[in-house]
């Protein structure tokens, strides 16, 4: 199987994040960015809108490509039982809300709990995954980080 692409979205309104509440046995309770996997012939950008109106039930606008992290999997029987999601490559977009009405999310992620606006200064109090995400999302947020935030083999998957 190859390398799967998948779109992930800052969204921010008045200071604040909105991330999905995460958990799982491996893992444990931690956030992720909304977004998902890119299907054949479907634009990254429209793959984006897609997966966070699923996720979330905003409707979001990308503004622009702000980062790339890349993250692989380690654990062999999660590689032999799910090898489409071992190996991801995600293009972190910056987004705007299209308006503030919230629908009712449609397919959200099993490892998904909820949906939560966190304030931008509590950032670095919370567990953001992937990791490299967390260690530079002040950055990425301040427009000052790599756009390519590095490759991570990571011991279990993840949102």
């Amino acid at each position: 199987m190859g390398i799967r692409s998948a779109a992930k979205a800052l969204i921010l309104s008045e200071r604040k994040l909105l991330l999905n509440r995460c958990n799982d046995s491996k893992n444990g309770d931690y956030y992720a960015l909304p977004g998902g996997g890119q299907n054949v012939y479907e634009s990254i950008t429209d793959a984006l809108v897609r997966e966070c109106l699923e996720e979330t039930g905003y409707e979001v606008q990308p503004i622009r490509l702000v980062a790339l992290c890349e993250t692989i999997c380690d654990d062999e029987e999660f590689r032999a039982r799910y090898p489409e999601y071992a190996h991801k490559m995600f293009h972190i977009f910056l987004c705007e809300l299209k308006c503030a009405e919230r629908r009712t999310p449609t397919e959200i992620d099993s490892m998904q709990t909820g949906v939560e606006w966190v304030h931008i200064e509590r950032l670095t109090d919370i567990r953001l995954m992937p990791r490299l995400l967390g260690d530079y999302i002040s950055k990425v947020l301040e427009g000052i980080a790599p756009i390519f935030l590095g490759s991570e083999h990571i011991p279990f998957n993840h949102g």
